[in-house]
């Protein structure tokens, strides 16, 4: 179990490293599927692997790769609504949570997919500089829905927050990286925070996947900085579709 676990932190870690999101989109499924856990503990567990490893991925980042206001109030507004999500965890079935888990994750890899029609944005102006006045009060609902999933499912919400920088709010890859795992560290900490009350986690598992993740997320950080926003967005997006088919058929055959 040790070693599946460690094995599949250096996959998550990569991930986040290079896209800066999407490690709960594997973790979970690996957690469960993979190490054997139930949906229970993977959901806290995930939260402690992709919290740590964001938190190391971001580091070669810091100097120009983060907008560190907007990535601050997107990781403010989903704070609360992380402990809400919890709360309604508690009350759905397993498999629910699974296939609203995929669902969500094909809407992500779709929107990825699809071309962008303009440059700039709501928070990236095409001339520079930021709109605040119609940048806000997007972040902020971008924030709460992202937060409010984090505590539902267990995820860091990279796998929502890439498309949201990227699409709807109008950041360039190379800054959304950065700014998305800063997120993703306030949002899992929240999420685990708001999990405390009922907390089942196997330590050694969770040491085990999030070593190997740090260790793979810095690596990936290092070298995503050299690899173009095209086809990072890209195959994002494919991997994103190819793991929310599989956490479908599992959920439905299970």
């Amino acid at each position: 179990m040790i070693v599946t676990a460690a094995a599949f932190g250096l996959i998550v870690g990569a991930l986040l490293g290079l896209v800066g999101g999407g490690g709960s989109i594997l973790a979970v499924p690996a957690l469960v599927y993979g190490v054997g856990l139930p949906l229970a503990a993977a959901i806290p567990t995930s939260l402690v692997v992709v919290g740590a490893s964001s938190a190391v991925a971001v580091l070669p980042r810091l100097r120009n790769g983060v907008n560190w206001r907007l990535a601050l109030i997107i990781g403010a507004a989903g704070t609360a609504t992380a402990y809400l999500g919890a709360a309604v965890n508690r009350l759905l079935d397993p498999k629910i949570l699974l296939l609203a888990f995929a669902v969500i994750m094909v809407f992500a890899g779709i929107r990825m997919l699809m071309p962008t029609t303009s440059a700039g944005g709501a928070c990236a102006l095409p001339g520079g500089g930021i709109n605040w006045r119609s940048c806000l009060p997007k972040a902020i609902a971008t924030g709460a829905v992202v937060g409010f999933l984090t505590g539902l499912l267990g995820v860091g919400g990279g796998f929502l927050i890439v498309p949201a920088l990227t699409l709807v709010l109008g950041l360039p890859m190379a800054l959304t990286v950065g700014t998305s795992l800063v997120i993703i560290v306030i949002n899992s900490a929240a999420g685990f925070a708001a999990h405390l009350g009922d907390l089942q986690i196997d330590w050694t598992v969770a040491a085990a996947f999030a070593v190997t993740a740090m260790a793979a997320s810095l690596v990936a950080g290092r070298i995503g900085t050299r690899i173009p926003d095209r086809a990072l967005k890209r195959g994002f997006a494919i991997l994103v579709l190819v793991i929310a088919a599989y956490v479908a058929l599992q959920a439905l055959l299970s």
